[in-house]
């Protein structure tokens, strides 16, 4: 992501995972790991979205961690229809941010093993400081449904004119939990020409939650 980015090879649950490390400028708040789109279909941790949202955590204060899922790029082994890869972030977890403030991040396929992790963590009583799901691919996979108790500081971003992953089925997954959805106007699966807009939107939810934290 730029010349100062860490490269990393780690053990994983099925081999090697190959990671990015992205610390900031100024102290750190914390440890975001953000997950990457399907691996069948060429999502990678260098997709344009996931950078844009590693880019607001580091702009915020927090350590980005990307990586990629089992097969690909120089991480061993074979898709796993998302349930491997939960494995494969839980690892990256526990090496990267096994104690510490906590955020996740994921988009589209890489937001729905994210709610997982995000649920995981609740039912083992970790707490995670933020959360981002863009362009959840809810009418694909299954999604974990957030705690109610972190709704405040989980920021679901949708794309109005999504094809790949219809707005309607976010919404479904959603209502039930009560959910708030942020929709961008005009925006598809990938945020072409939006991607400023959802950093800034990324940014502005984690400086709220810094202030929130603050304030408690």
């Amino acid at each position: 992501m730029n010349p100062k980015t860490q490269s990393v090879l780690m053990a994983g649950p099925v081999g090697q995972l190959q990671v990015a490390l992205d610390e900031p400028t100024g102290p750190v708040r914390g440890t975001a790991v953000i997950s990457h789109p399907h691996p069948l279909f060429g999502g990678t941790m260098d997709n344009k979205v996931v950078q844009t949202v590693a880019r607001a955590f580091l702009q915020a204060g927090w350590r980005a961690v990307r990586f990629n899922f089992r097969g690909v790029g120089e991480s061993t082994g074979v898709h796993a229809e998302g349930v491997g890869e939960r494995d494969d972030l839980g690892a990256v977890i526990d090496a990267f941010a096994p104690s510490g403030p906590l955020a996740l991040a994921g988009f589209s396929f890489g937001a729905a093993v994210t709610s997982h992790a995000i649920q995981a963590a609740f039912a083992a009583g970790r707490q995670i400081q933020a959360a981002v799901l863009v362009g959840t691919a809810a009418s694909r996979f299954e999604v974990a449904a957030v705690p109610e108790a972190w709704h405040e500081r989980t920021l679901v971003v949708h794309g109005e004119e999504d094809d790949t992953v219809p707005l309607g089925a976010v919404m479904d997954w959603a209502r039930p939990q009560g959910l708030p959805v942020t929709v961008v106007p005009g925006g598809e699966h990938f945020f072409h020409g939006r991607l400023p807009l959802l950093k800034g939107l990324v940014v502005r939810h984690l400086m709220a939650e810094a202030s929130s934290q603050f304030e408690a």
